[in-house]
């Protein structure tokens, strides 16, 4: 679907790159590992809420064309993900009224205001994989979070989930920092992501793995938002108070699941679905239609 490209700057000057499409109330996406807004799969689920709603992905920063600003921390990225909200709320043709425009089905009209929630905008978030845990991490913070959908926040919560150094964050960055990028993208497949080893070696000669290994800095980024272990962060999720969707797949490994139990348990209200047939890397049309249901939803 058509759309445009824009680009807004986060409180400490970096800037992102965002597209966006379609018409009616704003949705922000964000992706996980490995992947930008170009990615297939972030285009079809753009494409397929753009029917509906003002979609807009945005390049997480130190991936496609957003830029990236040192020193890291987690909270850097949660004023990145305010800052394309803050864009979202703020365009000139997004409906007044926000979720309440799409449910009286008016779509036209001026601008909501400009700043996280203080003028009365809102926006609904979805998040997939680790970046489920980002927009969470978010969502405990900004107000303008109207409703939140997420795509298996990949947690541990039992003995069957990998196995992760708390200080996996610090491993991978020191393989990045002395240039072996390679390494560092192997060992977030293997130990991370359960990629059987013999099929990332088979990567190694894909086109794939240049990409993979030009976001290897990403991959650090992504530790650090789930944190030691990739512990539950329950006393911070336990104080979202906005409608929440929590999503899994069927086929997808047990303790995914029980991620996706545990965060839905832990926010208060939150509705869990599972989808039949799905594993982690899902689907977009077994995806979308729930998402939208939900976005829909009054």
């Amino acid at each position: 679907m058509p759309g445009s490209a824009g680009r807004v700057k986060s409180a400490d000057g970096t800037v992102l790159a965002f597209d966006r499409r379609g018409e009616g109330p704003a949705v922000v996406l964000v992706q996980g590992a490995f992947t930008d807004r170009r990615h297939p799969l972030m285009t079809a689920i753009a494409d397929g809420l753009a029917r509906w709603f003002t979609v807009y992905s945005y390049d997480r920063r130190g991936r496609g064309d957003s830029g990236d600003t040192a020193p890291y921390a987690v909270e850097r990225e949660i004023e990145d993900l305010a800052a394309v909200i803050d864009a979202a709320i703020g365009a000139p043709d997004q409906a007044p009224g926000g979720l309440a425009a799409l449910s009286t089905g008016d779509s036209a009209g001026g601008s909501t205001g400009g700043s996280t929630g203080a003028a009365g905008g809102s926006v609904m978030v979805f998040g997939g994989s680790s970046g489920a845990a980002l927009a969470l991490e978010a969502a405990v913070v900004n107000p303008a979070i109207a409703k939140l959908a997420v795509w298996e926040p990949p947690y541990h919560v039992d003995d069957g989930a990998p196995a992760l150094p708390l200080d996996f964050a610090r491993r991978l960055d020191a393989l990045v920092g002395a240039g072996r990028r390679g390494e560092a993208v192997e060992r977030f497949m293997v130990d991370a992501a359960e990629v059987p080893p013999a099929d990332v070696a088979a990567m190694r000669s894909h086109a794939f793995w240049a990409q993979a290994e030009a976001m290897a800095r990403t991959l650090v980024y992504e530790a650090e938002v789930l944190g030691p272990g990739n512990a539950l962060p329950a006393a911070r999720l336990a104080g979202i108070r906005r409608p929440t969707l929590v999503l899994n797949g069927a086929l997808s490994p047990r303790w995914m699941a029980n991620a996706g139990a545990a965060v839905a348990g832990t926010i208060p209200g939150a509705v869990r679905r599972v989808l039949e047939g799905q594993a982690h890397n899902v689907a977009p049309e077994a995806l979308v239609p729930e998402v939208l249901e939900f976005f829909v939803a009054a």
